[in-house]
């Protein structure tokens, strides 16, 4: 059963890429839906017998690297953190498959892009379910490369070339870091096994897990999208069954993963561990603050999801990893919901994107509508949905850190819990509540999905309603043991307790009361009272030095800066992306194409060619030349054998040239043949 898991979606895969001309489209639906819906009736049972049972299950198929005392093998691993992973990756994974019969069915291609779906999630399963690290590895590159593929699926559209190729590149530069990781864990531990490396972990040198953790977190920054990264909102260039299951559910919480497995290598280096906390407290309120005057819908559901992913990172820091595995997959449940629904909305009403250019939708398409508020409700939180019970628990725990670092992180943590609900609710104030803006047309032709639309955005909307109270005791409740040593949190990292018990009413309340607080403004800033905000970005050119034209001009440099993301794209491509052409312009020319040709075979044959052609110019045919030529080369072998004695005398005295000197055995062999022909060349003139 657990080796059907791996192999039955990558079987899907083979026969829809490989046979797909022969089994026809149909016949790809079919195939590769009918074995992720098997798998996910495996994980049912994977999660009963290894999670509630408690009964772990290790596989060892072959040996993979056997050199030395490096041995690693083709092993996976089933324990209660693999379990917990593979419920949404193989449920949403099938929802996307099952959503895309209808959303692609235009589309030339259903068997490849089946294929790919497929494929990645293979690579997702291989990722969560490896025991060791070379293979969580294979699993994590698998899917950097299939995600470039899905991203860039349309391929004869520019935006997607471009967004496939940032992707892949900033990904590019955590896959190095990783594998830098990766070099550094077997120097230290001489071996890339978990059981083999967390057994160690006490015994090792602090500033030795500091560098090691912080590589891993640099291939985590990568893959989870965090600050300094911008590929994931462009990334919504791609289908948008690709970008509710990559950025939902399976690439995005790779780094997530990775950090919770790597948590007894975490917790003991307390720096890597402060570091998380800030980056993704700043993570969270960048990205929510960038989507509050975003215009994209897909854009701004992608912002959100960095900014909940900065909430698990968080998590992270703060030593709750169950809390963050947790959020991760209640987050994986609403977030595919949402990202869903907003194709719904964009297949009916002739794809288009732009929220202003939308409105008055929620007659037309009364199903998505309900199914974007249950996504919205739960992704700000608010009591009793599935974000609730762990979105919240993240900033209680914060504040329960009673530091520093913890008050900040929980009041930006609140400042990003209140940005989420105002963008969440703008954009159904402003796709579905508002006055109609579409043209007339796409109106009349606007209707709900079909039946393979319905069912995942129905399973999802139960999911985003339910799955929170239902398993939060299991996974997140005061004394379970759900997890057992799948996951390490130090005995003195534990502040559950007091952030249930000891924490002020207020401050529990604060994030959902500002939740509240802000949805209501944004319904009625943008249906009651629009002209405010339109006072605040427009100003009449009569009144130049009025107040209300200060407050227009700094209206419009603040929608500006947050719309154009802190303009950290400009700030790229002007200091980093320009630098580095010029950078590589400059090193093409100077070194590839001049210092490196000169030196090289290129500039050898031509330094050659040249001393040639020089040397040739100096037969002339004169006899005086001649003679001046040979008397200038006997005077310089002259200087250049007697160059010592000339210039230090001192090396004529017996002990210099007995013991020290500096005149070696070969320059006196080549004197004695001088003095020999200069003898002979006298000899014969006296005897003329």
């Amino acid at each position: 059963m657990y080796l059907n898991i791996l192999m039955l979606p990558l079987l899907g895969s083979i026969i829809s890429g490989l046979l797909g001309r022969k089994i026809g489209v149909t016949g790809s639906h079919i195939i590769t839906i009918s074995c992720l819906i098997v798998t996910s009736f495996f994980s049912i049972l994977a999660f009963y017998e290894v999670g509630i049972c408690d009964s772990p299950v290790s596989i060892q198929l072959t040996s993979w690297v056997n050199s030395e005392y490096m041995n690693i093998s083709w092993g996976f691993l089933f324990d209660s953190l693999t379990v917990s992973m593979l419920i949404p990756v193989l449920f949403i994974s099938t929802l996307v498959h099952l959503y895309s019969i209808n959303y692609m069915a235009e589309d030339p291609h259903n068997q490849r892009f089946f294929s790919y779906l497929s494929l990645f999630t293979f690579f997702m399963i291989v990722l969560v379910t490896g025991d060791n690290y070379l293979v969580l590895f294979l699993g994590w590159e698998g899917i950097g490369v299939v995600s470039y593929l899905l991203i860039n699926f349309w391929y004869t559209r520019i935006a997607a070339n471009k967004s496939g190729i940032l992707a892949l590149t900033q990904n590019r530069v955590g896959d190095a870091l990783f594998s830098l990781g990766l070099f550094s864990i077997f120097w230290v531990f001489g071996n890339l096994d978990y059981s083999t490396i967390f057994s160690l972990v006490p015994y090792i040198n602090e500033v030795s897990l500091t560098i090691i953790c912080f590589l891993l977190l640099g291939g985590a920054i990568a893959k989870s999208a965090q600050l300094g990264t911008t590929w994931l909102p462009w990334s919504m260039e791609g289908p948008t069954p690709v970008s509710a299951l990559l950025h939902a559910a399976t690439l995005v919480t790779a780094g997530i993963y990775l950090l919770v497995r790597s948590s007894p290598l975490l917790e003991y280096s307390p720096t890597v561990l402060l570091f998380i906390i800030w980056l993704g407290a700043l993570t969270s309120f960048f990205a929510a603050s960038t989507g509050l005057l975003q215009n994209d819908m897909k854009r701004i559901i992608a912002f959100s999801t960095v900014s909940q992913l900065g909430y698990m990172f968080m998590a992270i820091g703060l030593s709750q990893y169950n809390v963050a595995l947790f959020h991760m997959i209640n987050h994986a449940f609403f977030k595919a919901l949402l990202f869903l629904a907003a194709g719904a909305v964009i297949h009916s009403m002739a794809d288009q994107q732009d929220i202003r250019k939308l409105g008055g939708l929620q007659k037309f398409l009364p199903f998505t509508y309900t199914a974007i508020l249950i996504g919205s409700i739960s992704l700000m939180a608010l009591p009793w949905m599935t974000g609730f019970y762990s979105k919240d628990l993240i900033i209680e725990l914060a504040y329960a850190q009673y530091n520093f670092s913890g008050q900040i992180a929980y009041w930006l943590g609140t400042l990003t819990a209140i940005f989420t609900a105002f963008y969440s609710f703008r954009l159904i104030s402003l796709v579905f509540l508002s006055y109609p803006n579409a043209p007339k047309n796409d109106y009349l032709h606007s209707h709900e999905a079909s039946i393979s639309v319905v069912i995942p955005l129905t399973i999802l909307s139960l999911f985003s309603i339910g799955f929170g109270f239902i398993f939060s005791d299991l996974f997140v409740g005061i004394g379970t043991d759900f997890y057992g040593n799948s996951i390490f949190i130090h005995p003195s990292h534990i502040t559950l307790v007091e952030a249930e018990f000891s924490l002020p009413l207020i401050l529990k309340l604060l994030p959902t009361i500002g939740s509240i607080f802000a949805a209501t403004s944004a319904i009625i800033l943008y249906n009651k009272i629009p002209n405010v905000l339109i006072d605040l970005t427009n100003s009449p050119y009569y009144l130049m030095n009025s107040l209300n034209n200060i407050k227009g001009s700094l209206g419009r440099r603040i929608y500006t800066f947050l719309n154009g993301k802190y303009l950290v794209d400009v700030v790229y491509n002007k200091y980093l992306i320009g630098v580095g052409l010029k950078l590589g312009n400059t090193i093409s020319k100077v070194l590839d194409r001049g210092i490196i040709e000169l030196l090289g075979p290129f500039g050898l044959s031509n330094l050659l060619m040249n001393t040639a052609a020089n040397v040739s110019r100096l037969d002339t045919g004169i006899v005086t030349s001649y003679a001046l030529y040979i008397v200038l080369g006997l005077i310089s072998i002259i200087f250049i054998l007697f160059y010592p004695i000339i210039i230090n005398s001192d090396l004529l005295t017996s002990d210099h040239l007995l013991y020290n000197s500096y005149i070696t055995e070969i320059r006196l062999i080549v004197i004695f043949i001088s003095s020999l022909f200069l003898i002979n060349t006298k000899s014969q003139y006296y005897n003329n």
